[in-house]
């Protein structure tokens, strides 16, 4: 057996969050079970939810795959907004990353990080190590982060100028109210500015989900005349199972959903950062009980403050739900209906026999989770690029996204329109949706096999490295 000294060594560093977390830390897996490569993944702890720390301690991880703490920093400015805090985290935590790089051995052959990460460039640059963003979000994404310095300039960095839709070149316009607060941000311009410095860049997606996208970036003379590096169509790189702590409510909704027939029931979850207002929680959960079907709800505390206010939070800790849903609901959907305030085996739900219907945020990792599991969705984006994803999603012909009403300032998906959505989707007018996405969950498979697209990508990726 080659020992860990002589085999290729890579870091990989994400950002503190399971979004991000989740899908570098399979793509680690990856590059050690299927490419004999030793990989150290660099986890910045400050700010960490605690189902992460969970996640990288689990001890059923491969043996060359060696999870590095980086120290904890005391980040005493706030940050309303995630995205904001995240980077004042990172920007402080990499503070340690050029002590750790050169401590490494054996030395590594490149450096992986996320989105939030790009300023390990200049560390690694330093130390003369090739450098590589893991995009964790769509082509599309991409194609937006390559184009937005030419928007950028030709509004002169005053946003409120852009039009109603983005036009980027070779892709289908989009609308700005998909953009803005939670695309078109400094920080998108940040990373803009430093993808032409790295080695390449993978993105956990997958030749079919979005050809039109991936041949733009490689084929339109807009893309063509960008200094750009290599992009490396990966995905879907998702889990394939999860640690759960809590065993016997894992069984519990597991065993129920065995009882319950074939294709009958909808999931809702809205990740592990998302939150709803306490009217919104109420009148999803009585559009629920209108619409008579089955359904497994997380449905974790209600947050006035913000719809992102569990990201670092996520925990498998348990809340009692009958504190915060409508009086008598419990009671009233026993029998059809299975709630949860902890932490669900999300890969285990979508993928058991029951489950047609998933009504998410649309985080990538979930979008990706559901489409790998031939899961129709009911698109409830929050904050990020959520709401552009959603928008690709019912493009795709895979999800229908319920209208919400103005309510005393807020926006609100009424009851009606719950029952509404969950209906679509089960019902025989939903069988559409159901054959579009049992043929991306067939692509996604292929993609991913030996000799597939993304196989074939992360196979060449692997070789230069080792090469290198």
């Amino acid at each position: 057996m080659e020992s860990t000294q002589n085999k290729p060594h890579v870091a990989v560093l994400a950002s503190p969050g399971m979004g991000h977390v989740t899908p570098l830390l399979e793509l680690a897996k990856r590059l050690v079970v299927d490419h004999g490569f030793h990989v150290t993944f660099l986890s910045i702890t400050t700010d960490a939810p605690p189902a992460q720390l969970q996640l990288l301690s689990n001890p059923s991880l491969p043996s060359d795959l060696h999870v590095v703490s980086l120290p904890s920093v005391d980040v005493s400015q706030q940050a309303n907004d995630v995205s904001v805090r995240i980077v004042l985290v990172v920007q402080e935590t990499l503070k340690s990353l050029p002590f750790v790089l050169k401590n490494l051995q054996p030395p590594i052959k490149s450096l992986v990080f996320d989105p939030f990460c790009t300023i390990a460039h200049d560390v690694a640059a330093d130390l003369s190590i090739p450098t590589y963003l893991f995009l964790t979000s769509s082509a599309l994404f991409l194609a937006l982060t390559m184009y937005f310095p030419t928007i950028n300039a030709e509004v002169n960095g005053d946003h409120s100028k852009i039009a109603e839709e983005v036009l980027v070149p070779g892709c289908k316009p989009l609308l700005l109210d998909d953009l803005i607060p939670g695309v078109l941000m400094p920080e998108l311009l940040l990373m803009s500015n430093r993808l032409p410095i790295v080695n390449g860049v993978l993105v956990n997606t997958w030749e079919e989900l979005e050809p039109v996208t991936l041949h733009s970036i490689r084929e339109s003379p807009f893309f063509l005349g960008l200094p750009a590096p290599p992009v490396y169509p990966i995905g879907p790189l998702t889990k394939e199972g999860e640690l759960v702590t809590s065993a016997l409510e894992s069984s519990k909704l597991m065993t129920w959903l065995d009882q319950q027939p074939a294709g009958s029931v909808v999931y809702v979850s809205f990740g592990s950062g998302g939150t709803l207002s306490g009217k919104q929680m109420s009148e999803l959960a009585l559009g629920l009980e209108l619409s008579q079907k089955r359904f497994v709800w997380v449905a974790r505390p209600p947050s006035e403050a913000s719809v992102s206010g569990n990201f670092f939070k996520a925990s498998f800790d348990a809340d009692d739900p009958a504190s915060y849903l409508p009086k008598g609901f419990l009671d009233r959907t026993r029998g059809r209906g299975l709630v949860t305030s902890s932490w669900a085996p999300q890969v285990a739900v979508l993928s058991h026999q029951s489950v047609a219907g998933f009504v998410t945020h649309c985080g990538w990792n979930s979008v990706l989770e559901s489409i790998l599991h031939g899961v129709v969705m009911i698109a409830w984006p929050l904050y990020a690029e959520q709401r552009m994803n959603a928008r690709f999603l019912v493009d795709a012909g895979v999800a229908v996204w319920p209208e919400a009403e103005e309510d005393n300032g807020k926006r609100v998906v009424g009851r009606c329109e719950v029952e509404r959505v969950v209906r679509t989707i089960l019902d025989e007018e939903g069988e559409g949706l159901r054959r579009r996405v049992r043929e991306l969950q067939g692509t996604a498979a292929k993609a991913l096999k030996v000799g597939g697209p993304s196989n074939g990508s992360l196979h060449r990726l692997a070789k230069e490295w080792r090469e290198s």
